[in-house]
């Protein structure tokens, strides 16, 4: 094939076999790229020497944490969206962005090809792969985990060592791991069989619950039509006040998830999520909802949220679908403005006060006290007209009944 393919490259075992492979099998330049999205500065360090000696031509690192936080996270987090009834959806959302980013960088260097190191079973394929189907249709994409030969971490490693290449990786990994602002995942080893409980040493960002403080710390979360913009009343930038949040969340070990989850392939898996202040954030948007939406526009959110946890999940990012979900959500977080207060301990956020000036909580009517503005004898009237269909179903059912009976 020749010319240049741009590779979504981590530094991992996979992508960093996978620089060698290209080269070999379709006599190919690659040029890597990495997103930044909150992965750490330990998983960056050294990426692009590393590619480098992998033979790759390049490799560009591209911040897009604020991409991320802004345009991906928070609009999810507005729907209301979460997968499995607990994943808050990190590795999926992170995914899109990083592929537009790769996308980018390919136009801009001149290339016609994409590749990735995702594996035939899981969900990423789908979701880098439909980005790519969006943004560059045209573009050839190559799936070296679909092709190669390779069956499993040793084979890998024996390779590169083949190639003189070093090898940071030993085949007693214990287990996979996606990490980035808003989560950390864990996948594989001791976590495949689901009886086992996951050991302490596998979390990365969150105290073990039992042993953390017991003087809880408040935090107060501010809004504007759904969106967090600030703590404690001192206003934040996205990626700063998620930053924040992951760090104090953390410290009182809030927000992890163990699960077994349907992936798009058909099996099931089992995930432990850590998402600190993804966490709060969720607590926090919903309580604020809970004062200022509805009961009908409340039952509205809550029937379509599971239908954009689905569309993220799967990769579906760019769709006149999840276009025309956001148009509505957007609708409905008008009035969502004002502060939640949430106590943090030992694993737990609790909402322990809630402000907006668009509440439509009104202690007027509320009160168990004595009150102008709510006449009692009102009731009876709605009650009778409530209860109608139920009289009238009775009666009919009673005229049935003695006709039979005669």
């Amino acid at each position: 094939m020749g010319g240049l393919v741009v590779l979504s490259y981590s530094g991992g075992l996979d992508t960093s076999a996978i620089v060698p492979w290209l080269r070999e099998t379709y006599d190919a330049r690659v040029l890597c790229f990495t997103a930044d999205v909150g992965q750490g500065s330990v998983d960056l360090a050294g990426l692009e020497q590393k590619a480098m000696r992998s033979g790759a031509v390049g490799c560009v690192v591209e911040d897009l944490r604020e991409r991320f936080v802004t345009d991906y996270v928070f609009p999810t987090l507005r729907a209301g969206a979460v997968y499995a009834r607990s994943y808050l959806l990190g590795t999926a959302m992170a995914r899109p962005v990083i592929a537009a980013g790769q996308v980018e960088t390919a136009r801009a260097a001149g290339a016609t090809v994409l590749a990735h190191g995702c594996t035939g079973k899981g969900n990423d394929q789908v979701r880098f792969e439909l980005t790519y189907q969006a943004l560059a249709p045209a573009m050839d994409v190559i799936a070296p985990w679909r092709e190669w030969s390779f069956r499993g971490r040793a084979d890998l490693i024996a390779y590169l060592r083949e190639k003189g290449m070093p090898v940071d990786q030993s085949e007693e990994k214990l287990y996979s791991r996606d990490r980035n602002l808003w989560h950390c995942s864990h996948e594989g080893g001791i976590l495949e069989d689901p009886a086992m409980a996951p050991p302490e040493d596998l979390f990365q960002i969150t105290s073990d619950p039992t042993r953390a403080p017991a003087d809880p710390d408040d935090v107060t979360i501010g809004f504007e039509e759904g969106v967090p913009v600030s703590i404690d009343g001192a206003p934040l930038g996205s990626v700063a006040l998620v930053e924040h949040l992951n760090d104090l969340a953390g410290f009182h070990g809030i927000g992890r998830a163990d699960l077994i989850e349907d992936r798009l392939v058909g099996m099931k898996s089992r995930g432990v999520y850590e998402t600190p202040g993804g966490t709060v954030l969720r607590q926090a948007h919903r309580e604020l909802e809970q004062l200022v939406l509805d009961r009908r526009v409340l039952a509205l959110k809550d029937q379509l949220a599971p239908r954009y946890a689905d569309l993220v999940y799967e990769g579906r990012w760019w769709t006149p679908e999840r276009e025309a979900l956001d148009a509505l959500v957007d609708v409905t977080q008008r009035h969502v403005t004002g502060s939640i207060r949430l106590r943090l301990c030992r694993g737990n956020a609790t909402v322990i006060a809630r402000e907006s000036p668009f509440s439509i909580y009104d202690p007027k009517y509320a009160t168990f006290g004595a009150d102008d503005v709510y006449s009692h004898a009102d009731a009876a009237g709605f009650i009778r007209l409530f209860g109608l269909p139920m009289r009238v179903e009775t009666a009919v059912k009673g005229a049935n009944v003695g006709a039979l009976s005669a």
